[in-house]
């Protein structure tokens, strides 16, 4: 599976595949607030450490443990700012303007990113070690202050499906995808439109 697509397990026990389409809606499906909360997965540091290894960060370089270093407070303030995410995602993909409250979240959670490096020995891409729980912070702020602020919030979606709240961006080429995923939610709307129109 490809790095940054996720294997997901609906409330029905369902499995399916999400690509989130880029790092800071990625991070929304790690919890949330209100009836996001029984999908949370970020207790402690070592969870999102155990999940930044499967996500678009490690697209760029891998990720190992002993490069990754987040404490509590830093865990916290990543929290925040996913669940400030999941408003501002969710008003921008209806038209609606995100809360002044909620951009200012962003903002201030701007820190420096992770920066990569190449080993001098190999050539290799990594991450410069050790990477921070400030630094993944501000990765996610700074992608979304990026996302929020250009040419790709027109492909901010969510899903079409009536009972599905995911968000994603869209990076098909032709920016018609509908779907969270076309084996869950489309799938299912492809048969019930097949049903529909065989009665």
């Amino acid at each position: 599976m490809r790095v940054g697509t996720r294997l997901l397990t609906a409330a029905t026990g369902e499995r399916f595949r999400f690509d989130a389409g880029c790092f800071c809606l990625e991070l929304l499906i790690t919890g949330g607030p209100g009836p996001y909360q029984r999908y949370e997965i970020l207790h402690e540091p070592a969870d999102l450490a155990r999940w930044l290894k499967g996500s678009r960060l490690a697209e760029v370089a891998p990720l190992s443990g002993d490069d990754i270093r987040i404490q509590p407070a830093e865990l916290r303030r990543i929290k925040r700012l996913r669940d400030t995410m999941w408003s501002v995602a969710k008003a921008v993909a209806h038209g609606e303007r995100p809360s002044s409250a909620d951009l200012e979240v962003l903002n201030d959670s701007a820190e420096p990113p992770p920066r990569p490096r190449l080993d001098p020995a190999t050539g290799v891409r990594q991450w410069a070690s050790p990477v921070t729980g400030g630094q993944i912070l501000g990765a996610a702020a700074r992608e979304a202050i990026e996302l929020l602020g250009g040419d790709r919030v027109e492909r901010l979606r969510e899903c079409a499906a009536d009972d599905c709240s995911l968000l994603f961006l869209d990076t098909s080429r032709p920016g018609s995808r509908r779907w969270c995923s076309m084996q869950r939610c489309g799938n299912r709307h492809k048969v019930n439109a097949h049903r529909a129109r065989r009665t």
